[in-house]
């Protein structure tokens, strides 16, 4: 599909950012949470001792309300960037983000910890619900997942570096001013949307700030058939590999004894994310996001029962464990992107509204099920290993009822928008 044609404003004087620019700065804009949840894994067991934590699964709620309450806070921002613009919101999202990640590395009790983290993941949910929208204003079709599949590569670099850049920060200082950096990278984006980013909102789009017409949007983005199965199944696919990030550090630090190799370990692991995502980027718009997704899930499936088998067996060691789970969370990167594209493409009137919902769904079904895996943890890779299988199944099922009980079909922008007007295509 070709380009959608931009309304710049904003940005007066400046000219006009480049593809590539475009590409960095959403990504940058997501890695932002990813910073904020990965840069923290090293420095869990510090945090858990300072703050007088006993139950040793407890420390990880300092991952898990981060990203339960990143998903509450992504039905905010889209109805508001539907009315006001993306840019402004954004930069809000930006500047709550810096001020929370402050106030976190002032903390003296963990529950307040907590509280704040909650306040920091709802307020900067914008980061991970804008991006999607501004590129859906810019883009359709498999050419959006070919987009987000770029970015995607782009931001996985952060969890591939950030459990190093939080174990470098310990080094040299303490566990609070891993916060300080977050808030100093924080400020370095927000500069950065200030000066560059042009607003993609159609003025012919904006919604007004109504109750009735914010729900009747959501309802919609919400029940439509052809989107409903691909967000409530990425939602369980994400909430797999959120309960692997929960509980990797317990499970390959502790468990399989990884110890100081740990950072590198994870990293390895998102680097095969972001192969795929890569991959995914030259690849799909050849085949269809349908296609590729497809695919994915049911490698992902059989993967997770190779995962089960080997959890299941006395003894099992980290060479056995990590490259299955490398494999499967490889899998994402091909499922996770082509997921989103589809559920959003019908929606370019609304674009963000459903961006908001969805990220919503996807969010609070991957975190709060993500949680549940890892509070599972039991000093063996089996209970993540049956989140992996049930969640794999799962979403095959909700694709299916999705695509009327058919896989791998390829259909254009205009079949699909047809499609998705169809009265049965309602919950």
């Amino acid at each position: 599909m070709a380009t959608l044609p931009s309304t710049p404003t904003g940005t007066a004087g400046a000219p006009r950012m480049g593809p590539r620019e475009f590409v960095v700065l959403m990504a940058m804009s997501m890695a932002l949470q990813a910073l904020a949840i990965d840069a923290m894994l090293p420095a869990l067991a510090g945090i858990a001792q300072e703050l007088a934590i006993s139950d040793p699964n407890r420390r990880q709620l300092i991952v898990g309300v981060f990203l339960l309450a990143a998903g509450l806070g992504a039905l905010v921002p889209g109805s508001l960037a539907d009315r006001y613009g993306r840019r402004p919101v954004l930069l809000c999202s930006l500047a709550l983000y810096i001020v929370f990640s402050l106030g976190c590395a002032l903390v003296t009790e963990f529950n307040t910890l907590l509280a704040l983290r909650a306040a920091q993941a709802l307020g900067s949910a914008g980061l991970s619900v804008l991006p999607s929208a501004i590129i859906r204003d810019r883009h359709g079709g498999d050419a959006m997942a070919r987009q987000m599949s770029t970015i995607t590569v782009i931001f996985m670099l952060v969890p591939m570096v950030a459990p190093s850049i939080g174990l470098a920060v310990l080094m040299v200082a303490g566990w609070r001013w891993i916060f300080a950096l977050l808030a100093v990278m924080g400020l370095v984006v927000g500069l950065w949307v200030w000066l560059r980013l042009e607003e993609t909102l159609d003025p012919a789009n904006r919604q007004p700030i109504q109750p009735r017409a914010i729900a009747t949007n959501m309802v919609t983005a919400a029940s439509n058939r052809a989107s409903f199965g691909y967000v409530v199944g990425g939602g369980l696919i994400l909430s797999a590999l959120f309960g692997y990030v929960n509980c990797a550090q317990q499970l390959v630090g502790e468990h399989f004894g990884a110890g100081a190799y740990f950072p590198l370990i994870f990293g390895a692991t998102a680097l095969c994310m972001a192969f795929a995502s890569f991959f995914n980027s030259r690849i799909v718009e050849r085949f269809g996001a349908r296609r590729v997704s497809h695919a994915a899930v049911l490698i992902s499936i059989a993967l997770s029962a190779l995962q089960v088998w080997n959890a299941s067996r006395p003894g099992e060691t980290l060479l056995e464990f990590m490259p299955v789970i490398a494999l499967n969370i490889c899998m994402v990167g091909f499922i996770g992107a082509n997921f989103s594209s589809i559920a959003l493409q019908p929606f370019a009137h609304m674009a963000g509204a459903a961006s908001s919902v969805q990220a919503f769904l996807r969010m609070v079904i991957g975190s709060g099920l993500g949680m549940l895996f890892g509070l599972a943890y039991d000093g063996t890779a089996r209970p993540l290993a049956l989140a992996f299988l049930g969640c794999g199944l799962s979403a095959l099922v909700l694709v299916l009822w999705s695509e009327h009980g058919h896989l791998f079909r390829r259909i254009n922008p205009r079949g699909a928008l047809r499609e998705v007007l169809l009265p049965d295509t309602h919950c």
